[in-house]
């Protein structure tokens, strides 16, 4: 089984690459939709009903198929032979931010819920706050696998 995660390694790779791309966008974007919805709609009129539907779309089929593929691409990277060495400090960086990162879409999950029952608490503020949690790791994501500290 390595000595085919060994062989198909450029394309597993390629893949991830392509998933977190496609996960980064929504995590990017699915917040910035929140601050809108917090800030401009009234619970029941058309834009809150538009923004809902934008958000269900933006989680359901890119978030949500793009974060298991991800994880799905690391995983397999994670067991190709001599990519991985545990005895370093970044792979255990790297999985951190991996899993802050998936706590947090999981979160973002929770906070569409409360959108779709009108019971945001949350303010525009906030969530323009929010936004920044992704930016923050993947910038430790990325020093972690590239410059490996």
């Amino acid at each position: 089984m390595t000595d085919v995660l060994a062989e198909i390694y450029p394309y597993t790779l390629s893949f991830h690459i392509m998933a977190v791309i496609s996960w980064m966008a929504g995590l990017f974007y699915l917040p910035r939709l929140f601050v809108y919805h917090a800030e401009k709609a009234t619970v029941g009129d058309q834009l809150d009903e538009t923004l809902r539907i934008m958000e269900f779309k933006l989680q359901r089929y890119i978030m949500s198929p793009a974060s298991i593929a991800t994880w799905v691409a690391g995983l397999m990277l994670v067991f190709t032979p001599g990519i991985v060495d545990w005895s370093e400090i970044w792979p255990w960086t790297k999985a951190a931010g991996v899993v802050s990162m998936t706590v947090f879409d999981h979160w973002l999950m929770i906070k569409r819920k409360q959108f779709g029952r009108g019971e945001n608490t949350l303010t525009g503020r906030q969530y323009r706050m929010m936004n920044e949690v992704p930016t923050l790791l993947m910038v430790l994501i990325v020093f972690s696998v590239v410059v490996k500290f």
